[in-house]
């Protein structure tokens, strides 16, 4: 059967929004391990304008003292917002962090990488709002895939108004790890819709699968347990960015014998998820689907690269070039785990959709 031009559109569509997406994560990651974030103090602009500057002499000599004054004004309503919200300790926690009034030294090079971060988010909401336009067929078709691309341009808004309180928060911890949540609650959300729209076309798997008892749980689990590795994760880097500020990012060997016990725990957590991620993929051989198959191989090609960058990083002095993987291995590992738990669901229900005409007749 043909798959029709609808269909074919929309799916180039979201695997370029998804690869994009991932594309932005690895150069968020290159941010954080340079010491990028705040290349550009204030947001959505840079030193003032669309354009950043190349040399220090470009700037006002009181560049400092203007944006830690506008930080902290935006700061203050921020924090008044969420007193009224009832967030009593975020709204403390941004007061109290140590680099709320320390503003970075200009520095062109760590000033144009964030730039170039953000050029790469405003891509990306390009990218979804035209997986919302490609969605419009589906509004009567299958109603779901349009909600799921609507759903994941207003998340991508929402995300854009994160990146502006990380900037303004001078990287709050807390910040910096609702956006990196988000931005895998978004990347599921692309997933899902490219694998549901599929199912217009009659695109099944080449073979109707029997549910397996437990397997959708572990896979769930799999899914929950990466998700809150990853968050883990977000936390030990955001205390490697203490210590490394703190250190004036040289000796790099001291790094991980500062770290506390949210390090411990994101290392020990590790060898949790490699031997569940080997089981999740023995029993997904073990299934006649070509897809699940693939995926299998995926899941674990990725949790042993994630694993080799987690040691890299712990062992041989953070080097800087590993913490972008380790960030990005474990996103794509979460999106293949996600997407393993989806076409499985979807080719079981096929089975019992089949099933169900034979046991009325």
């Amino acid at each position: 059967m043909a798959v029709p031009v609808f269909v074919r559109r929309f799916r180039f569509v979201g695997i370029l929004t998804v690869v994009a997406v991932y594309v932005l994560i690895l150069v968020g990651g290159v941010v954080r391990s340079t010491g990028s974030g705040m290349g550009c103090p204030d947001w959505p602009k840079c030193f003032g304008s669309w354009v950043p500057p190349t040399r220090l002499e470009q700037l006002p000599a009181n560049y400092k003292e203007v944006y830690t004054a506008q930080r902290v004004a935006k700061n203050q309503k921020l924090a008044a917002r969420l007193e009224q919200l009832g967030f009593h300790q975020v709204a403390g926690d941004i007061f109290d962090h140590p680099t709320q009034y320390i503003e970075t030294d200009f520095n062109a090079v760590k000033t144009w990488i964030e730039y170039l971060n953000r050029l790469i988010g405003a891509l990306i909401g390009v990218f979804v709002f035209g997986t919302v336009v490609f969605a419009l067929p589906y509004w009567r078709r299958d109603p779901p895939v349009f909600w799921l691309a609507l759903a994941s341009f207003l998340l991508t808004g929402v995300q854009g108004w994160l990146g502006s309180l990380v900037v303004s928060t001078n990287l709050l911890p807390i910040m910096v790890t609702i956006h990196m949540g988000l931005a895998l609650v978004i990347v599921a959300l692309l997933l899902y819709a490219v694998s549901r729209s599929q199912r217009v076309a009659g695109e099944a798997e080449e073979a109707v699968l029997r549910p397996v008892p437990g397997l959708t749980l572990v896979l769930g689990v799999a899914v929950v347990l990466t998700f809150g590795q990853i968050v883990l994760g977000t936390q030990v880097r955001e205390q490697i960015d203490l210590i490394a500020a703190a250190s004036n990012y040289l000796n790099r060997g001291d790094w991980v014998a500062q770290l506390g016990n949210t390090f411990k725990v994101h290392r020990s957590f590790s060898a949790l998820l490699l031997v569940l991620n080997l089981y999740l993929a023995y029993r997904l051989y073990g299934l006649p689907s070509r897809r699940l198959h693939r995926l299998a191989t995926a899941i674990v090609v990725l949790i042993g690269g994630e694993i080799l960058a987690g040691i890299t990083l712990a062992y041989l002095e953070f080097p800087a070039f590993a913490q972008p993987v380790h960030l990005t291995l474990a996103t794509v590992l979460f999106g293949a785990q996600f997407l393993a738990l989806v076409a499985y669901r979807q080719t079981t229900k096929l089975q019992q959709q089949v099933a169900t005409p034979a046991v009325v007749a």
